[in-house]
């Protein structure tokens, strides 16, 4: 039997930050599961993602806006809001709340 492993995903949340942080909580059996904090923080210019696994992506705190290569319409997503993208969907992230942090759940599957 594994350990118990528990946490808060809001542990942790500096009030200021530089750079978008990443902490893997999971990684096993073909998923990886990460806490993403993002404070104003967009992709690149010019940039996009292009996975080779599906991610389900959920904002558990704050607001954030996904671009999706081909399609007119950002999606906004707010606490509670979710999005799965399949893999090699091509997309980025167009804007993230300034004032707030936004506090993400991404589950990266086969």
């Amino acid at each position: 039997m594994s350990a118990l492993r528990r946490g808060s995903l809001g542990t942790g949340v500096p009030a200021n930050f530089s750079g978008e942080q990443f902490t893997t909580l999971i990684d096993a059996s073909g998923a990886r599961i990460e806490r993403i904090v993002s404070l104003g923080h967009v992709t690149e210019p010019g940039r996009w993602y292009d996975q080779d696994r599906h991610e389900w992506v959920l904002v558990v705190h704050g607001a954030a806006r996904l671009q999706f290569e081909g399609k007119a319409e950002s999606i906004t997503l707010r606490g509670g809001d979710y999005v799965d993208i399949p893999a090699h969907c091509r997309h980025r992230v167009e804007w993230t709340d300034p004032q707030v942090p936004t506090v993400w759940v991404a589950v990266h599957y086969a």
